[in-house]
């Protein structure tokens, strides 16, 4: 018997407690591109431009083919809704380090532990199976609440990039943070590596 699509289930990439990724596909492409006119979505981001719907679906099937990206769908274990995304990006195999991003979309879904738990299927993901050393990302000043769960997670502040976004007639700083493998071993408490 097969399912028609309507029925088809989503893969469960890498699954948690109440979330799960799963490989983006051309067939988000659509909410993707909604999601970039939510207000509070592009101001977490920091998301300037306007994108037209050709150049996302053709930036989702971009990033379906980039060895050194991996974009996720962030969903709900108990009704599979989408609620953001997330990314490692820039992979450096070579010295073993990338560039990790996060989106929660929906400000009904901020705030209840979702995007910490991506982060720790994704952390998990890059340090125990992608073998990366070190993992960086971005944060703005005036994301206080997500600078907060990155220090939880184990994230370092490394440095300050002072009045590198200009939103909303503002300059806002942007904030570098990193965690390295033994760093997230450790608050994991996952053995280290011989």
């Amino acid at each position: 018997m097969t399912l028609n699509k309507s029925e088809k289930k989503p893969v469960r990439f890498l699954e948690g407690e109440r979330v799960y990724l799963r490989p983006i596909s051309i067939d988000d492409a659509e909410s993707y591109f909604t999601k970039l006119f939510h207000a509070e979505t592009r101001k977490l981001t920091g998301t300037q431009k306007s994108f037209t719907r050709e150049f996302i679906y053709d930036y989702v099937d971009r990033k379906t083919k980039d060895p050194t990206s991996l974009l996720f769908i962030i969903a709900l274990c108990d009704d599979d809704s989408v609620i953001g995304d997330i990314a490692i990006q820039d992979v450096d195999s070579m010295n073993r380090n990338a560039n990790i991003r996060i989106s929660i979309d929906e400000a009904a879904h901020q705030g209840k532990g979702y995007g910490k738990e991506a982060m720790n299927l994704m952390l998990d993901y890059g340090f125990g199976i992608l073998n990366l050393h070190r993992i960086e990302l971005n944060v703005f000043s005036y994301n206080e609440r997500a600078a907060r769960v990155y220090e939880q997670l184990g994230f370092t502040k490394e440095g300050v990039q002072r009045d590198a976004l200009y939103y909303n007639h503002q300059y806002h700083d942007s904030i570098m943070m990193s965690i390295l493998e033994d760093e997230y071993r450790k608050k994991r408490g996952i053995s280290s590596v011989n």
